[in-house]
């Protein structure tokens, strides 16, 4: 199978065109996957990392030389825990104690953050990327991806202009001198790099443009618990 090739059967897979691929992996321009499916250029080292970084079931060994399986681990969605897409970079723990937090009671995720108030339990659940704590959701902003009351489980980030786009994040910042907490798919702004764009999973939420200086703390969501009760 050539580079071509493959290309074309993750774009099916995927279901996205080369375009919206590209957009996918964080390209700006699709011109490097056009390239590649007309047989002008082979997929290098640096574009399997973007792959498999925003499609870890994918196996970077078949993408480089089309040998194995594409798939490089199934898909594992069991139980009321439902892990989101994991990062090449994920260390996997067998079983941690990750810290749940009230934000509500401290006013903000920033002394989550950055340490000044203690956890109202632990939550400890095998196999998961690390986590650097658990929060729970509110508002419907998420549904019925995300429901007001479940929880989810986060990795904070450091550099805000080192977004992954398109994936979840847990979001602080200001606006208009109010400082809001929510969950949102975050996805670049064309030709405003110092602009990110909020978008909810819930249609009746329109998406909304914040500069990066406003954001105050981010966290990418790496998992989510639904308690589900009768009565």
């Amino acid at each position: 199978m050539t580079d071509a090739e493959r290309i074309n059967t993750l774009l099916e897979y995927t279901k996205l065109n080369g375009k919206n691929f590209a957009l996918r992996i964080g390209l700006s321009y699709p011109d490097s996957i056009y390239h590649i499916q007309r047989g002008r250029n082979g997929i290098s080292d640096k574009l399997a990392d973007r792959i498999v970084m925003a499609f870890p079931e994918i196996d970077k060994g078949w993408l480089l030389t089309g040998e194995g399986d594409m798939f490089r681990v199934a898909a594992r969605r069991s139980g009321i825990v439902h892990p989101l897409p994991a990062f090449t970079t994920d260390a996997r723990v067998g079983r941690q104690q990750v810290p749940l937090y009230d934000f509500e009671a401290v006013a903000g995720l920033v002394p989550i953050f950055t340490n000044q108030n203690t956890p109202i339990d632990y939550i400890s659940i095998p196999d998961l990327p690390k986590c650097d704590g658990a929060v729970y959701v509110r508002g419907d902003s998420m549904y019925p991806l995300l429901k007001s009351g479940d929880i989810v489980m986060y990795k904070q980030i450091q550099d805000y202009y080192n977004i992954i786009w398109g994936e979840m994040y847990l979001i602080s910042f200001n606006y208009e001198g109010e400082e809001y907490i929510t969950v949102k798919f975050i996805k670049k702004v064309e030709e405003k790099p110092d602009m990110v764009l909020l978008v909810s999973h819930n249609p009746h939420h329109a998406p909304k443009e914040i500069p990066v200086s406003a954001i105050r703390a981010l966290a990418m969501v790496k998992a989510s618990i639904r308690f589900n009760t009768m009565g």
